[in-house]
């Protein structure tokens, strides 16, 4: 561990002196590229520093008790062994868990999709709910959140709803949500006061960049037409949405929600990047997971991942057995501990799997 630590260090010190040379500050996407491996890095070497100290100060008590005859002083450096010692292991296992290898989608931004499944009109509704969990949750971590395309249901909610997430580290916290949600409750639409069971699937697709995923745009094709949704008289009245269709893989997108054709066109082009690109991450992920299957699931949409039972005011997460009895706080943004609890079983996988020697 402490051979990879001082790689790391290293590293750390040529991209800091990187990032001050004219030729990268000129360049923006080096730059930016740069800066955020500086960022990373420094996480890690600042507590490296603090467990490096925490080691010279174990031995430095040591040699004093081995050596030192006055007794004062003595009592002094075993008092202080007694305050270090304890400090050293849960050092060692947050570095440790430091230097798994990240998956680097982790810091990309996402395109959140939310569609109603078995259910009817009770499926859409719960969509709508679960897309108010997420906004509330995007609040919170103070990530911005912004609506690209919809479908509204008949009797409220959404058949089908699409935005896209920006901030700090978006989908290494949101890809746990990929997956079939369950839902049990008694329907508003329902008059015998009977449980019915519904569901909503929620996709989390990394945002590609243009580096990641290059489109022909002689294979796309682009069609215009005016909006369903709201936005005013112009929304309604104007060919403004856009649908894109990808013709090799006949991939349709569709964005509707800003007034410019324009807008509405990059938004679109971001869905149908990430989705190919999406694409290609799963081909990757199937050559993993058979060689070996993920506790926490491999994000595949068709895993049933949560259930929400509005009669016990129980949440159940199926891919680790975590059971929350306070579902009005999940629904109202508070998915933290399913979501840490979740970062905490893959890590162990990985670690399992000796990602850290």
């Amino acid at each position: 561990m402490i051979n990879q630590l001082e790689a790391i260090k290293e590293r750390f010190d040529e991209v800091a002196q990187q990032i001050m040379m004219p030729e990268i500050v000129s360049d923006q996407k080096k730059f930016m590229k740069l800066s955020k491996e500086y960022k990373d890095l420094d996480k890690i070497v600042r507590q490296y520093r603090l467990y490096k100290k925490l080691l010279q100060d174990i031995d430095g008590a040591k040699d004093l008790l081995a050596n030192e005859k006055d007794e004062d002083l003595r009592e002094l450096a075993k008092a202080e062994l007694d305050e270090l010692v304890p400090q050293r292991e849960p050092l060692e296992e947050a570095l440790k868990e430091m230097l798994i290898p990240r998956d680097p989608n982790d810091s990309k931004n996402v395109i959140l999709e939310i569609r109603a499944g078995t259910g009817g009109d009770e499926a859409s509704i719960f969509a709508g709910d679960m897309f108010r969990m997420y906004q509330r949750f995007c609040d919170r971590m103070g990530w911005r959140m912004s609506l690209m395309d919809y479908t509204e249901g008949s009797s409220g909610g959404f058949k089908e709803i699409i935005c896209q997430v920006e901030g700090e580290d978006v989908y290494g916290k949101l890809k746990f949500e990929s997956g079939v949600h369950r839902v049990q409750r008694v329907p508003a639409t329902e008059s015998q006061g009977r449980i019915h069971t519904s569901a909503a699937s929620v996709a989390v697709l990394p945002e590609a960049e243009e580096v990641d995923v290059e489109i022909n745009m002689n294979d796309v094709r682009k069609d215009t037409f005016c909006s369903s949704g709201a936005g005013g008289q112009s929304v309604n009245t104007t060919y403004s949405a856009v649908r894109l269709t990808h013709i090799p893989t006949g991939l349709v997108v569709q964005c509707q929600d800003e007034r410019s054709q324009l807008k509405n066109f990059d938004k679109a082009l971001t869905v149908l990047r990430s989705r190919l690109y999406e694409i290609e991450l799963q081909k990757h992920n199937d050559a993993i997971s058979s060689q070996r299957k993920s506790m926490v699931g491999t994000g595949d949409r068709s895993d049933k991942i949560r259930t929400y039972n509005y009669p016990q005011s129980r949440v159940t997460d199926h891919r680790i057995g975590l059971t929350i009895y306070n579902l009005p706080a999940v629904m109202d943004g508070n998915i933290d501990e399913f979501i840490e609890q979740l970062r905490i079983a893959e890590n162990a996988e990985k670690l399992k799997e000796g990602a850290v020697a």
